[in-house]
């Protein structure tokens, strides 16, 4: 139990009473930080006992409440005393914001009113002061403000914020009547009649909130405050409500009619869930921290107490049931403002009234269904039993809203999620239903709209549950930035707007493909089930394969058509990693893929399918260097595919770029045209582009005619979004690691390398790292100095090793990610190369580490491909011993593998035993 204020008071002051002010203020300060530390410590234990958020922030507003009074009483009674008061010395202290409705966080602001008759007087500013200097000698962060009753109208007319704050005001100490003069006048003369002009300044007050925090609720490290379906919403509902329907407590709002029992529930229980979440947050980190980051989700849902199940882990787990929570939130909004909406309706004229009522008619006719009609311009049914009547309504509600481009009206929305129990196995395979998703799904208007919706309303899940074990599902990676349900629906978006031809610039190739796609249907249909097996113990590819053939059938779809969704749903990773991950300039691996493929149909499926996967997964994830390398093993594959690719044509085109490149450099005599093409191998005509050919020609001849054999350019690249650092040296087997040491020291992120060896001796590098700056003046300067780097590493200016190890970050003390390190040597991907995959956690320098360690093993590296998927880095390194021959021996395998593997534990004092297996592709 805690203490009472007066009495913690009285103890503090009988023990200084012969001191100085100072000192009795300075024991003050002590005895309440003494207070502080223990309410706190109680918090904590009924966080973590009990499990109640709630009980645990009033517990934290409670102490405080025994602190403000507290120094109420000391400024009061003992430092300023006034035996017989004015009627200007009066004063009251009232808690506002957050702190006026009962609850605090512990790293939570204290806003205090100190709330005066009239003007301030000597009397009132000293008291002010002397209550004050205490609080911030505790470190607390205590906002305040001094008004009169008059400040307080007044100033709560012209500023939504301080009315917003006067509306949750709560007496602490004081003058009583003074405090209720206030909230008599605050009732009568600023809330009385302005219901619309606060609820609309709240609603658009909070998307400026939720735009600045992330526009969705399914983002993976939401802010558990200020994001959408945060605490914030449920406090703008609240206000809403009160300043609406003038109530005073959540539960008040059943008599009010506004939730019924069910509703209320769902608010207590987000309220409950989201308090519980952010003491937490603050109690872990020490401060006022909001957003749940990455490394604190695991340290929250340890804390709570969640556990692993069913091939997902703790953390997934209780992320999944942060976002249900956020999308109860949703709807809780939802339901709000349709009441209020329905409130602020006012009835028109009569004759007015009949026109509309003509009109209104004729579009309801139009609906096609006389279960349906028009409610302020908005979709509805036309009474509650509408859904119970055809449960096949549940689906043609949104067929409807699709094909004429409605919103839906949220009442109609409200009985939806509560008609859900009509979501039974035969609506489930009735094919009028079926139909109708199809429709949705394939839709050119706004498919991603429309699925979304049904989503939010829960008939998504229910209509199909292998749907519904995917909603709310997070992926605990960087590289997902929302829940694997806000992903399929988004991809289905990025679909559309191909298919509509609005993303011509961005995704030629995808776009020029559409529309001679034959199974246009399928492609929506596998995009939209690609990851619906996620979470499962097995690879979600080949589970989400068997669950497409359950579902084909079920949607309509014929024999050849569930087999190309299952076909396209197993493979749906194949294009994006042999694109960044493989050598397009090696045959073998264009025929290995384009065997894998074995059609052109499928081809085109999976290259649009492939980009609309990419783009969904988050902002920035997709770039045009990742739609280039598409590009190119689309183009190559087609080759193969379309019998254009034998010896012969390879050679015809090799030859059709040669002179491509004759034809660029018209300024040179033929001489130099042909000796210059002479210097290549046939890999650099199939990989590089013609422009990119003579800029390196260019280039090459350059550097002759200054007399240098090591020389860099440097070139930004928009479309790709990367800068390009283009190395001319000598060749020798450390060349790639001093490039890469090189830009690791200079704190370049290196996505992409293209080496290509010439005839000649001399090696040609394109690294192509990712931008810092978005001016190109501020990147070129940034490139220069990198190239600087490797031009004096190269020559022997500098030790590279040495510049990575100062920029090497200190062994950090836990990982928030945890990605298992593995080799893979395979000898089958390339015809002339052993390749090497390897992959781990991401760090900085990490290439340079990998690529040294190769060197040091006495292995060419002939290309080198670099991906990262959040914290997980994948790169690939096509070798050759020193005699340009295979590594065969598994004797070097094994040596290959332990000393890469070591790589990923050059920073901790712990290494791993390595994988001992021989893979069996070796």
């Amino acid at each position: 139990m805690l203490q009472t204020p007066e009495r913690t008071i009285a103890q503090l002051f009988d023990g200084a009473r012969h001191s100085s002010q100072a000192e009795t203020r300075q024991a003050l300060v002590a005895g309440l930080r003494q207070l502080l530390d223990d309410g706190k410590a109680s918090a904590r234990a009924i966080l973590a006992t009990p499990r109640s958020g709630i009980a645990c922030a009033q517990r934290l507003s409670a102490v405080m409440d025994a602190v403000v009074i507290g120094l109420h009483k000391a400024a009061t009674s003992y430092f300023y005393p006034v035996d017989n008061p004015s009627q200007s010395e009066r004063i009251a202290v009232v808690a506002v914001g957050g702190y006026g409705r009962g609850t605090l966080a512990p790293g939570s602001d204290v806003d205090l009113l100190f709330l005066f008759p009239h003007k301030q007087t000597a009397w009132g500013e000293s008291v002010v002061e002397a209550m004050l200097y205490p609080l911030w000698d505790l470190k607390l962060k205590t906002g305040h403000s001094v008004r009169s009753v008059e400040d307080c109208v007044r100033e709560a007319r012209g500023d939504m914020t301080i009315r917003t704050a006067l509306l949750e005001a709560r007496f602490l100490a004081g003058d009583n009547a003074l405090f209720d003069e206030m909230v008599q006048r605050f009732d009568a003369e600023v809330v009385q009649g302005t219901a619309t002009a606060f609820t609309e300044a709240k609603l658009a007050e909070r998307e400026t909130r939720v735009q600045r925090a992330g526009a969705s609720r399914y983002l993976v490290e939401p802010n558990v405050k200020d994001g959408k379906g945060g605490l914030r919403d449920l406090n703008t509902l609240f206000w809403i409500a009160k300043y609406a329907y003038r109530v005073h407590d959540v539960r008040e709002l059943v008599a009010a009619g506004l939730f019924d029992r069910q509703e209320l529930q769902m608010f207590q229980r987000s309220e409950e869930f989201l308090w519980r979440v952010r003491c937490w947050m603050h109690f872990i980190t020490g401060r006022a921290e909001e957003r749940l980051s990455f490394d604190l989700q695991r340290q929250v849902s340890t804390a709570i107490g969640y556990a692993g199940r069913s091939g997902q882990a703790p953390v997934e787990r209780f992320m999944k049931g942060y976002f249900r929570v956020a999308k109860d939130v949703g709807d809780l909004t939802a339901i709000v403002c349709a009441a209020l909406e329905a409130r602020q309706q006012k009835p028109r004229a009569s004759f007015s009234r009949l026109l509309g009522s003509f009109a209104k008619r004729r579009r309801e006719r139009a609906l096609g269904h006389p279960d349906f009609k028009l409610s302020s311009q908005r979709l509805d049914v036309v009474d509650d039993k509408a859904l119970k009547r055809d449960p096949v309504n549940l689906l043609r509600l949104y067929e409807i809203a699709s094909r004429d481009d409605l919103a839906i009206h949220p009442d109609a929305s409200r009985l939806v999620t509560k008609s859900l129990k009509l979501v039974s196995a035969a609506l489930r395979t009735n094919p009028e239903a079926n139909r109708i998703f199809i429709e949705i799904l394939t839709a050119r208007r706004s498919p991603e709209v429309v699925l979304r919706r049904m989503n939010e309303s829960g008939l998504l899940g229910r209509f199909i549950p292998d749907f519904g074990r995917v909603v709310s599902m997070m992926q605990f990676n960087m590289y997902h930035h929302y829940t694997v349900d806000e992903h399929l629906i988004r991809a289905i978006g990025v679909l559309a707007e191909i298919d509509a031809g609005a993303l011509e610039a961005e995704h030629p190739l995808a776009n020029e493909i559409m529309p001679s796609i034959s199974h246009r249907r399928a492609l929506y249909v596998a995009l939209f089930l690609h990851d619906i097996a996620k979470g499962r113990p097995e690879d979600h590819s080949i589970a989400g394969a068997r669950i497409a053939r359950k579902l084909g059938p079920r949607f309509g779809l014929n024999s050849a058509q569930t087999e190309t969704v299952a076909w396209l749903v197993e493979h749906h990773l194949d294009m994006s990693t042999v694109a960044q991950s493989r050598d397009l300039g090696d045959p073998k691996t264009i025929e290995s893929f384009a065997a894998t493929v074995q059609t052109l149909e499928r081809l085109k499926l999976l290259v649009v399918l492939t980009v609309a996967d990419i783009k969904a997964v988050g902002p920035g994830v997709w770039n045009g260097w990742k739609g280039q390398l598409l590009r190119t093993l689309y183009y190559e594959t087609e080759l193969v595919l379309t019998g254009g690719h034998s010896g012969a044509g390879r050679k015809a085109r090799i030859q059709a770029k040669q002179d491509g490149l004759r034809a660029r450099l018209a300024d040179w005599s033929t001489e130099e045209r042909d000796a210059y093409v002479a210097r290549h191998y046939p890999a650099y005509w199939i990989k590089v582009d013609a422009a990119e050919q003579e800029k390196h020609a260019r280039f090459l001849r350059e550097a002759e005619q200054a007399g240098r054999t090591t020389a860099t350019r440097v070139e930004t690249n928009q479309f790709r979004g990367v800068t390009e650092l283009t190395v001319l040296a000598p060749d020798h087997p450390r060349l790639l690691a001093i490039v890469t040491g090189a830009c690791a020291a200079a704190g370049g992120n290196i996505v992409d390398a293209q080496i290509f060896t010439t005839s000649d001796g001399l090696v040609l590098d394109t690294i192509s790292v990712s931008r810092a700056f978005d001016r190109d003046d501020d990147e070129l300067r940034r490139a220069e100095r990198i190239a600087a780097a490797i031009e004096r590493a190269l020559k022997g200016e500098i030790k590279i090793a040495d510049l990575v190890a100062q920029r090497r970050a200190p062994p950090p003390r836990g990982q928030t990610f945890q990605v298992e390190p593995e080799v893979i040597i395979d000898n089958v991907l390339s015809a002339r190369h052993t390749v090497l995959e390897v992959s781990g956690l991401d760090r900085p320098g990490l290439l340079y580490d990998l690529t040294t360690a190769i060197g040091k093993l006495n292995l060419n590296i002939a290309s080198a491909h670099i991906a990262t998927f959040g914290e997980k880095a994948v790169d690939v390194f096509y070798v050759t011993d020193l005699t340009h021959a295979k590594i065969t021996s598994t004797a070097r395998h094994l040596a290959i593998r332990k000393a890469l593997l070591e790589v990923f534990h050059l920073e901790t004092e712990k290494a791993p035993s390595p994988k001992a297996k021989v893979p069996a592709r070796a």
